[in-house]
């Protein structure tokens, strides 16, 4: 089974943002290590306890220190940026690191209303037009604009051997849909939505104009030696959720920090639902799950966040499932 990570780079309590985004690219070397097929880095903006706005610096320092693991952002909002420069980004990493980058497009605003309004004046004007906004890319990207249309005589410089490999992100049906309309890859996000993902990534590759198309589905999972050492550090995690949708400045706590939070009835009921949507356990039982749940999408791969306090306890969590894969 191929198996990647999307990685967030929170922002754990009692240390800095630089640590936060320097445990990324520690993350990124080890992962490749283990033999996880990409990595990609997200894109938010001033939301509480994340380090990175911009996956493509990101992706150009990861680069520089991994080898041959994929590189992605996961993903570039799109109605942000102008496709040609996105273009011209995603073209010098892919000509840096030759057949290894993959860029993702999403639409969501990654942010508050005011975050929006401060990265551009005509946001809800470039969602409507989003659609418009990745046909102007991928003819950038694959130069097929003929020589009499407007862009016809320009390029986005410097043209790799292999374009970047584009991937649309999403979390509904309309999303699958457009992926399947435009001929992109796509990634369903299992963990951010309580949609029926399966027959939403089973109508993609149905649909889809690429008969080689792939689909990712990326799912929220924490591993450890035993189930109730999972579940301690994944609460973690789970507070900082919590914390968050409060919108609090808040950092991942520690996991004794979380066994002392006190929940209120309402936080209760949520941490339930929350597990739902999240695959906590030992070797055993995360490998089964995702078995199970790659049988259920017919995913070509499966992606896996996983957040927690400490470094050392995501890297073993990474390392036991690649570990209990290889074994099952």
């Amino acid at each position: 089974m191929k198996i990647s990570v999307l990685d967030q780079s929170p922002i754990s309590k009692g240390s800095t943002t630089e640590e936060a985004l320097n445990n990324t690219i520690k993350l990124a070397r080890f992962v490749e290590e283990w033999g996880y097929e990409r990595f990609w880095a997200a894109e938010h903006h001033d939301l509480f306890g994340l380090a990175s706005p911009n996956p493509n610096v990101m992706l150009g320092i990861i680069g520089a220190n991994t080898n041959t693991i994929r590189l992605g952002a996961g993903a570039v909002l799109l109605p942000y940026y102008k496709p040609f420069r996105v273009a011209e980004t995603y073209n010098l990493l892919a000509t840096l690191y030759p057949e290894r980058v993959d860029l993702g497009l999403g639409r969501a605003p990654g942010g508050s209303a005011e975050v929006s309004l401060a990265l551009s004046d005509n946001y809800l004007k470039q969602v409507r037009e989003y659609e418009t906004s990745i046909d102007e890319l991928m003819g950038f990207l694959h130069q097929t604009y003929p020589a009499d249309h407007p862009y016809g005589k320009i390029k986005a410089s410097p043209i790799p051997k292999e374009a970047p490999a584009v991937w649309l992100l999403g979390t509904s049906e309309k999303s699958a849909v457009l992926a399947a309309e435009k001929g992109t890859n796509y990634a369903f996000a299992d963990f951010m939505t309580d949609f029926n993902g399966p027959e939403i990534v089973q109508r993609f590759k149905k649909e889809s104009s690429e008969s080689n198309a792939q689909a990712i589905v990326a799912v929220n999972a924490c591993c450890a030696a035993t189930e109730k050492e999972a579940e301690e550090i994944a609460l973690s995690s789970i507070i900082w959720k919590l914390q968050q949708d409060k919108q609090e400045d808040a950092r991942v706590p520690s996991k004794q920090e979380a066994a002392a939070y006190e929940f209120s009835e309402e936080e209760a009921e949520r941490v339930e639902k929350m597990k739902d949507k999240m695959i906590i356990g030992n070797p055993a039982q995360v490998s089964a799950k995702l078995k199970q749940l790659q049988e259920e999408y017919a995913a070509d791969e499966l992606m896996i966040v996983t957040i927690t306090h400490d470094i050392e306890d995501k890297l073993t969590s990474y390392r036991l499932i690649r570990e209990a894969l290889d074994v099952g």
